[in-house]
């Protein structure tokens, strides 16, 4: 039989006799066995049982990997407090920001205000309506609101037209039917 070979070109996969399983270094704790005794005299041919022991096994965290955790957790704790100022820096101008746009908003609105009083006729149309001057030669009317007086003739109802009576509405149909053109 001719053993197969890895794709690198290296020996076989597996042992011959290995009987199709791994060896490995992990053993189990499968209890007490018997070993046979270098006595020969106590009469027992099964020997004295032997607690069987597990393999050691390698440390989870080796010295090198706990090192390098404690430099990456001195890294991030010494990176946030900077990170932290630089990200409520950055909240603070965009405040900045929005503040300067709204403050430029109201200082345009002001200026078109200007802009309008400068105007001669926007003047004269402010005069009229707010000390209520008058060009020379006409008559001002002022209207001044009465609440009360509005109130009065709102409870007055006018007049409801009077209903047809029934005998008008009656001979109005037959006269609109007696007008009709025959077919």
């Amino acid at each position: 039989m001719t053993q197969r070979r890895l794709p690198s070109g290296q020996g076989p996969s597996r042992r011959p006799g290995a009987g199709g399983r791994p060896t490995g270094s992990r053993s189990r704790n499968t209890g007490p066995i018997r070993v046979p005794s270098s006595r020969r005299g106590s009469g027992s041919e099964g020997g004295e049982a032997v607690k069987r022991t597990d393999a050691p096994r390698p440390r989870a965290l080796t010295g090198r990997a706990t090192i390098l955790i404690a430099v990456f957790v001195a890294l991030a704790l010494a990176y946030t407090y900077p990170l932290r100022v630089y990200l409520e820096q950055e909240t603070q101008i965009a405040q900045m920001e929005q503040g300067v746009t709204e403050q430029r908003a109201e200082i345009a609105a002001t200026a078109k205000e200007v802009e309008k009083w400068q105007d001669d006729e926007y003047l004269r149309i402010q005069a009229r309506e707010k000390y209520f001057y008058v060009r020379p030669g006409e008559t001002p009317l002022l209207v001044y609101p009465d609440p009360e007086g509005a109130a009065r003739d709102a409870n007055k109802k006018a007049p409801a037209a009077a209903p047809d009576r029934w005998y008008d509405t009656l001979w109005s149909s037959v006269q609109a039917a007696n007008a009709e053109p025959p077919n």
